[in-house]
């Protein structure tokens, strides 16, 4: 029977650890590279025209701002919102001229079938694109049914967005719900 000496497991072990450590890192520059490449797609589509964006330091005072990039066309501002039963996380394209060029929720946690429906009710979100001013529920935005705290979270999303474009004074308050807003 031949014997192995006995610092060969070891040395296996070690290659094999380096060789998973290699394969990670690999993969983690693939993975940010394709994030970052599908960050670009949604800015460049919320905001028709523009190629190249740079983000920019909020200044403001709505802490519902998260972020703002700008582009040659205009300006993707990311907010979020308490909704009814998460935050939702909304980036919307505002135009050079203060005008609603596309919108997306990106993230949104709330009711299976009913305010989950404000991730892809192409119907609801369509009515923002060409606003200019204030969105509100009942007024020129109709709720998704069975959705109203939602569609209102999504509502102050767009005029926060705009808002801090602007410069406008728009109400950004949602309805007030179990203590919530």
């Amino acid at each position: 029977m031949k014997k192995y000496p006995t610092f060969l497991p070891v040395v296996t072990l070690f290659a094999t650890a380096a060789l998973l450590l290699a394969a990670t890192l690999t993969l983690q520059g693939v993975t940010s590279r394709r994030a970052q490449a599908q960050h670009q797609t949604m800015l460049q589509t919320l905001l028709p025209g523009s190629t190249a964006f740079t983000r920019q330091a909020y200044t403001g005072t709505d802490a519902n701002v998260r972020s703002v990039h700008r582009g040659e066309t205009g300006w993707v501002v990311e907010t979020a919102v308490r909704g009814y039963a998460d935050t939702i996380v909304v980036a919307i394209g505002i135009s050079n001229a203060g005008t609603v060029t596309g919108l997306v929720v990106r993230q949104a946690h709330e009711t299976a079938g009913l305010g989950s429906r404000i991730l892809r009710d192409e119907t609801f979100l369509s009515q923002f694109l060409g606003l200019r001013g204030e969105a509100e529920i009942g007024r020129n935005i109709d709720a998704i049914t069975g959705a109203t705290v939602s569609s209102r979270a999504v509502a102050r999303c767009v005029n926060s967005a705009i808002a801090a474009v602007t410069g406008a004074d728009i109400v950004t308050e949602a309805t007030v719900w179990g203590g919530n807003r």
